[in-house]
C-alpha cells in the first residue's frame, strides 16, 4: 500500500516515503516510513486504513505541554510509542505554532512573537541542526529506524511539517534520496494541507481579528527559506551533511547501513 494509494481523513499531511530512490537507485520501501501530524483526529474510518500499514513503532516530537492540550492519539493496534521530545521552550513560536493548529485563542505575548515569523521559523530550523534536545530526538528517532523491530516506523510533531519535515529530510539524505527529491516531498505539506489552512485561519481572522494573517500564514505552511536555513546550518557547523548524521547525530557507519539494508530495495 503505497503513500500514494491512502489518505487519513483526519491527518491530511500524512504520507509514506517510500518509493523514493535511494543510494545506488534502490528504492525506499513502501510502508515502512510513515510520516504523519499528530493523530488525535483521525477519524474511525482512518483507523483500519493505518491499521493496515501497522506502524510496529510510533515516534512522537512533541513536548508534554503540547500533548497536554491537544486530543490524545488514536493509534491501531499496540503499536511501541517512543516520546523523543524536540521542542524548545524558550522559543514562543514553538507554542505559537500548536496552537495556531489547535485553533486555540493566542496569548498577547505569543501574538507579539509572531512578528517577524518567516525568521523566527527559520531560526527554529537552524535550531533543529544545533540545539540539544533537536540533537537528541532526531538522532534517538534515526537509531529507532536502524532497528528492523521498529518498522514500520511512523513519527509526528503537531503539524507534522516541521520537526517531522526536517526528521524526513535526516532519514531520506542517510538513504542517500538527493536533495531535489527531499525538498519536494518536503514541500507537498501545502498542498496537502491547503484547506485545512484556510478553514482555521478563517476562524482565527473572526475570533483574533487583530492578528494579522502575514504572521499566521508562515507558522502553517513549509517554505524553502526554512530547509535553506537548517541546511546552510549543518554546512556552517559540520561542513557535510555526512558529518552532520555522524557528529552531530551520533549515526555510525553500522546504524547507516543498517537504514539502509532495512528500508532500501
Amino acid at each position: 500500500m503505497g503513500g500514494r494509494d491512502w489518505e487519513l481523513v483526519g491527518a491530511p499531511n500524512a504520507r509514506d516515503l517510500g518509493g523514493m530512490v535511494g543510494l545506488d537507485g534502490r528504492r525506499v520501501r513502501a510502508g515502512r516510513l510513515i510520516r504523519t501530524p499528530a493523530l488525535g483526529r483521525l477519524t474511525d474510518e482512518d483507523l483500519p486504513v493505518l491499521g493496515k500499514i501497522a506502524p510496529a513503532c510510533v515516534v512522537d516530537l512533541r513536548d508534554d505541554s503540547e500533548i497536554a492540550t491537544a486530543p490524545p492519539n488514536r493509534l491501531p493496534g499496540e503499536p511501541r510509542v517512543v516520546r523523543l521530545p524536540v521542542y524548545d521552550p524558550a522559543h514562543p513560536v514553538f507554542t505559537a505554532v500548536s496552537e495556531v493548529l489547535l485553533g486555540h485563542d493566542l496569548r498577547a505575548e505569543t501574538a507579539l512573537a509572531l512578528q517577524g515569523t518567516p525568521a523566527a521559523m527559520a531560526e527554529i530550523y537552524r535550531w533543529f541542526v544545533t540545539g540539544e534536545a533537536a540533537r537528541a530526538g532526531f538522532g534517538g528517532a534515526a537509531r529507532l529506524a536502524a532497528d528492523a523491530g521498529n518498522l514500520p516506523l511512523l513519527f509526528h510533531c503537531s503539524a507534522g511539517k516541521d520537526r517531522t519535515g526536517w526528521l524526513s529530510v535526516v532519514l531520506l539524505t542517510a538513504l542517500g534520496v538527493d536533495e531535489a527529491a527531499i525538498r519536494a516531498d518536503y514541500l507537498r505539506t501545502n498542498a496537502q494541507t491547503e484547506s485545512l489552512k484556510e478553514v482555521v485561519l478563517a476562524a482565527m481572522r473572526a475570533r483574533q481579528p487583530e492578528l494579522a494573517e502575514a504572521a499566521i500564514r508562515p507558522l502553517m505552511e513549509v517554505r524553502e527559506e526554512y530547509l535553506d536555513a537548517a541546511y546552510a546550518e549543518v554546512r556552517r557547523v559540520h561542513g557535510s551533511f555526512d558529518a552532520y548524521l555522524r557528529d552531530g547525530l551520533g549515526l555510525t557507519r553500522a546504524h547507516l547501513a543498517a537504514l539502509r539494508d532495512n528500508l532500501l530495495d
